[in-house]
């Protein structure tokens, strides 16, 4: 943990300041290890592997610790040598690199650091938020970053002073949350006047929850998580191919994708096949493995927004909710 970070941080149960008690450092900046207490409530939060933690290590998300620290590397353009990510991200949040500049950028639910890395190649300084040990990933990822703080920490308690960033974004992950609507509006309060919100969220149409992989869930969701990662590795020589073919049918791969729970990946042309391969079962673990999965209609994310104080609410015209708005 980066001491300058502390000037961001706050109690998530009081939101008053955060003492720094340093056990190891490395360098004069950096925090190994030690904790961080409460200067009102006096409750105390450790640091270990230089990354603040305010949540239990086990918790509801912990199917995406374990997916993005077996995977950490599939979706992080350095590695695949191919523009995907940044692609998505300045896509669906509209915004430009030089926006970013000089600025305080939040990534709420970083993973392995896939949009953190994008957001990271500007002059900003991005924290990285996620309530999972993903975080960890994310630490190896993006590691030698000097303006990549990382934090693990909920949605619903994020220790962050009010009003301390510039813009905020959230990339498919609000719908794996257990209340999306009250984790929407938890954002509002960490922006400045006028800072920018961008979120996409996994859209519900009347037969959204029709869908094969929303059905079987119920009980992929309480396999552990080794034994479904295996489960879909076993399988995949199979379906691999086969959905492959399937999936791109005119008229009906649209059908197929709705009923075979498999993940259909972009033919990238940057990807080899090994790594188009990999992303598939990753992104089908993805698809099977989370504890919570709430599709939100557009009206649910505007109303959540506007009911927290942002204006300016337009959804971009691209594929997929995507929706951003600006603290008023």
């Amino acid at each position: 943990m980066q001491l300058k970070i502390l000037d961001i941080l706050a109690c998530p149960k009081c939101f008053e300041d955060l003492t720094c008690l340093p056990k190891e450092m490395h360098g004069d900046q950096e925090v190994v290890s030690g904790n961080l207490k409460c200067k009102n409530c006096r409750c105390t939060y450790p640091i270990q592997s230089s990354i603040p933690r305010f949540v239990p290590a086990v918790n509801y998300a912990a199917s995406f610790g374990f997916q993005w620290n077996r995977f950490k590397f599939e979706q992080i353009d350095a590695f695949a040598s191919e523009k995907l990510s940044a692609n998505r991200f300045y896509a669906e949040t509209g915004w430009r690199q030089d926006e970013l500049n000089e600025k305080w950028i939040l990534d709420l639910g970083c993973g392995a650091g896939r949009f953190l890395d994008i957001a990271a190649k500007s002059t900003a300084e991005v924290v990285g938020v996620d309530i999972s040990n993903a975080v960890d990933a994310c630490a190896v990822t993006l590691a030698g970053r000097k303006n990549v703080h990382l934090v693990q920490a909920s949605v619903y308690e994020l220790p962050f002073k009010p009003g301390v960033f510039d813009a905020a974004y959230s990339i498919g992950v609000i719908q794996h949350t257990p209340a999306p609507a009250r984790a929407i509006a938890a954002l509002p309060r960490l922006l400045k006047k006028n800072g920018k919100i961008a979120l996409t969220v996994y859209e519900r149409k009347p037969w959204t929850l029709l869908n094969v992989k929303y059905l079987i869930r119920p009980l992929t969701k309480r396999i552990p998580k080794k034994a479904l990662l295996f489960l879909i590795n076993v399988s995949m020589p199979v379906f691999y191919p086969l959905t492959a073919i399937l999936f791109r049918i005119p008229w009906v791969g649209g059908f197929f994708k709705f009923v075979i729970p498999v993940a259909d990946y972009p033919r990238a042309p940057g990807l080899s096949l090994k790594q188009r391969y990999r992303c598939v079962i990753l992104d089908t673990f993805d698809m099977l493995a989370p504890q919570f999965d709430y599709p939100q209609t557009q009206k649910e994310v505007e109303d959540a927004l506007s009911g927290a104080g942002v204006v300016n609410i337009e959804r971009l015209k691209i594929a997929g909710l995507s929706i951003v708005g600006q603290k008023k």
